[in-house]
């Protein structure tokens, strides 16, 4: 299938490691030009490297740190100077902490609500602008589980991506621009396997997963990159998991 991608151009966040790459790379291989932005440079020089041994074009860098004062306004500003405009968005960076108690400090919970949603939210509407100047766009939120077991403080974050997506949604379908949100569930990275033993890990695809395995990267970033496509625009609104059919996964 041709992704009509060739010639398009994208931001995406997040995209040193684990789903952030992934999707960097299957946008490059299908001729999007991309900036791909995050905290650690070395990581993203190494992507860099990679997209043009594959015969790719050099991707354009952004260090930056969501959470830094102005950082969604800088960050737009850069991909749109390097860019020329930003066709695709992706909103790959965040971040999730062990479960609070219940007198946790308010600090927290805003910490974890800014990188999760805040932070999202004031890029995606720094480059709507462009987008609706063009009369097309893609927004794609890599969001998560917004009913978790326990008070984890990134999963209301999630629920917030989750609705606030819906309504810009029905807000810019109008002006071409589509906005949908991908719940990773297991997906093997970084934070994973610091995260989670190589024995939890065969035991919860055991016993909760159903495709019996944790995820790639790869196989979320073909659903981004599909929804990042022209031919994906009859797709908005929606949040679509890429989970193994995960079980205790609400939404």
């Amino acid at each position: 299938m041709d992704l009509q991608l060739t010639g398009k151009t994208a931001l995406v966040t997040g995209a040193s490691m684990g789903i952030g790459r992934a999707i960097a790379k299957g946008l490059a291989a299908e001729g999007v030009k991309i900036c791909i932005a995050a905290r650690r440079k070395p990581l993203l020089e190494e992507l860099a490297k990679e997209l043009v041994a594959a015969g790719g074009a050099r991707p354009d860098i952004v260090e930056i740190d969501m959470m830094g004062p102005g950082a969604p306004e800088k960050l737009a500003k850069a991909a749109q100077q390097a860019l020329g405009s930003v066709d695709i968005l992706v909103n790959s960076a965040g971040g999730s902490k062990p479960a609070l108690p219940i007198d946790a400090p308010e600090a927290l919970w805003e910490e974890s609500m800014t990188l999760n949603f805040t932070r999202i939210r004031q890029l995606t509407h720094a480059l709507l602008p462009g987008m609706i100047g063009k009369n097309w766009g893609r927004v794609i939120n890599i969001s998560g589980k917004s009913e978790p077991e326990r008070m984890i403080a990134a999963h209301p974050a999630k629920a917030a991506i989750h609705a606030w997506s819906k309504g810009l949604s029905r807000e810019v379908g109008k002006h071409g621009i589509t906005v949908n949100c991908i719940p990773p569930g297991r997906i093997m990275s970084e934070q994973i396997r610091r995260k989670y033993s190589p024995e939890f890990r065969a035991k919860q695809s055991a016993e909760e997963i159903p495709v019996g395995r944790y995820g790639e990267p790869e196989e979320l970033a073909a659903l981004a990159v599909f929804l990042a496509s022209p031919v994906a625009g009859y797709i908005t609104g929606a949040v679509l998991p890429v989970d193994g059919g995960m079980r205790r996964y609400a939404f």
